[in-house]
């Protein structure tokens, strides 16, 4: 339990990539990590790009940096939506301000691109993506996970398992 005392924030909007959201979820909740979902509006059921449910905890507004200790930013289409609310963007901004752990995964680094928070930065992406991280200033690499200061970065669904592993591992030491 090495995450016991420790709060994750993961973002939600409609049409993430359900394993990108659950299975980092799962994995910080067996490592004793009290996870919650950000949505717009709390209370939302918001659904997967294969159907699965997910009811947000908090709504944007309710997110407090100094509250959390990690983010996560699932994949799929949501980032699209995601990176259009200012609250996301500002916290984005204020965790990586901190130092505090942010996985993202797949699409998820438009979310990171429009917080104007990679310049300078090595990450990894879906390849759809690469040179949106590229022209944000980030040095992309094609592999499973890239780890740079307090960024955890990965591909896609085939590379969740050492994403998880590796986001968890940055949470314990945080």
């Amino acid at each position: 339990m090495r995450l016991n005392g420790k709060q994750i924030i993961c973002l939600v909007d409609e049409e993430f990539e359900d394993l990108e959201l659950w299975y980092p979820i799962y994995r910080a909740r067996e490592e004793g990590a009290a996870v919650l979902l950000a949505g717009a509006d709390k209370g939302k059921t918001y659904h997967g790009k294969y159907g699965v449910p997910a009811v947000s905890d908090i709504s944007f507004d309710d997110m407090l940096e100094s509250a959390c200790d990690g983010l996560l930013v699932p994949g799929g289409w949501a980032p699209d939506k995601l990176r259009r609310y200012p609250q996301v963007l500002e916290f984005v901004q204020q965790m990586d301000r901190s130092g505090k752990p942010i996985g993202q995964i797949c699409h998820a680094g438009w979310v990171l691109v429009s917080a104007k928070i990679l310049a300078g930065r090595k990450v990894t992406s879906t390849p759809g993506i690469r040179d949106d991280m590229e022209n944000a200033g980030a040095t992309w690499l094609d592999e499973a996970v890239v780890v740079d200061g307090n960024l955890v970065s990965s591909r896609r669904p085939p590379d969740l398992p050492p994403y998880a592993k590796a986001f968890c591992d940055l949470m314990a030491e945080a």
